[in-house]
């Protein structure tokens, strides 16, 4: 379950943001990044430190009175988190940033699948929440994540309460893309860029945390810490098994790999085949692999037989398909649909070279 942290490489975000004095905040501020990086834990550290009333000089909540009792809890009167049903499922992390609590999505099992998407009645659930007084008369705090989960009834709903905000009330919206987010949403928000630490720094924190073969993992992870964290073993082992199939190309049956590769995480899979064919148009202009580093002599083998052109807009259409790969009408048609383009890019090239 993720909680309020405020990692290492967030620190000057976090000075930026403070208050100064009695100077209030934007009524909506829209934390953007890539995924794995701890936007959910800083915006919920920004939310409590909103709520508590005995911050300290940096700005940070105290973690002892009764305000961070009832956060930490999940229970706090003057806080609502709205996520996906399906990030609210305990153990599901598919956003690669970790779940979340206090949430208006519900939990109730039941037969269908959890939804991925932030519906319109968990957005209009927050009428009597945000207009009606507040518990203490204190300060309200509306967390959303990740808000291009919202379909288009809840963006509208949500874009009323924005262009009309109850006095005292922060919304708080946490995005990974923020080019699926409705402009007239963005236009109403202040942004606040949040970036990912570099190598070295990301490398540190993985050390500290007990992580061995911290490189290995911060690469084929895209570079973001805390999905390098949440890399388990399992998921390695399929991984692994994922790039020898992609390493014999002549011998890959992109039907029996679907079939597979089919349960897991389609967004995790598809990435894993974005990364693979970026180390090949890198190595193709630049002799360079930035994440398969182990697979160095495979991908300049296969680097010199492929089009580099037909590659790169394998990549974009790869980049395309992970919004599809979050909620698949048929996921193993999905995959067999990536992985017979991926075949149709390297062997016609192989066979032109032999």
């Amino acid at each position: 379950m993720t909680s309020a942290v405020i990692f290492p490489w967030q620190q000057a975000v976090w000075q930026q943001m403070k208050p100064a004095g009695n100077a209030r905040q934007h009524h909506a501020l829209l934390l953007k990044g890539r995924r794995g990086i701890g936007k959910l834990g800083f915006a919920l550290a920004l939310a409590q430190s909103r709520l508590c009333g005995q911050v300290d000089a940096a700005g940070r909540a105290c973690g002892k009175c009764q305000d961070c009792y009832w956060f930490e809890q999940g229970t706090h009167p003057n806080f609502r988190l709205l996520m996906p049903e399906a990030l609210s499922v305990p153990g599901e992390s598919a956003d690669g940033e970790g779940e979340g609590n206090q949430s208006e999505a519900g939990s109730a099992k039941s037969a269908r699948k959890p939804s991925q998407q932030i519906s319109v009645a968990q957005v209009r659930a927050l009428d009597d929440f945000i207009y009606l007084s507040a518990h203490q008369a204190r300060d309200k705090v509306v967390l959303i994540h990740p808000a291009e989960a919202m379909n288009t009834a809840a963006a509208n709903a949500l874009l009323k309460k924005l262009e009309e905000p109850p006095p005292e009330v922060l919304f708080i919206l946490v995005t990974h893309n923020m080019a699926l987010i409705p402009l007239t949403i963005v236009s109403r928000c202040q942004q606040v860029a949040m970036s990912a630490p570099d190598q070295a720094a990301a490398r540190d924190w993985l050390i500290q945390q007990g992580v061995a073969d911290p490189d290995f993992r911060l690469a084929i992870s895209g570079f973001a810490p805390l999905q390098a964290l949440q890399y388990d073993e399992q998921q390695a082992t399929y991984h692994a098994d994922f790039i020898r199939c992609l390493s014999v190309p002549e011998k890959l049956d992109p039907i029996e790999l679907a079939e597979k590769l089919h349960k897991q995480d389609l967004s995790s899979v598809t990435g894993w085949l974005q990364k693979w064919c970026y180390d090949l148009m890198s190595c193709r202009a630049s002799g360079r692999v930035r994440y398969h580093l182990q697979q160095m002599a495979v991908i300049q083998r296969q680097a010199v037989v492929i089009d580099p052109v037909a590659c790169g807009f394998l990549w974009r259409s790869l980049v395309a398909s992970q919004q599809l790969a979050r909620h698949p009408l048929n996921p193993r048609l999905f995959l067999e649909e990536i992985l017979l383009n991926y075949v149709d890019l390297i062997r016609p090239a192989r066979s032109k070279a032999g």
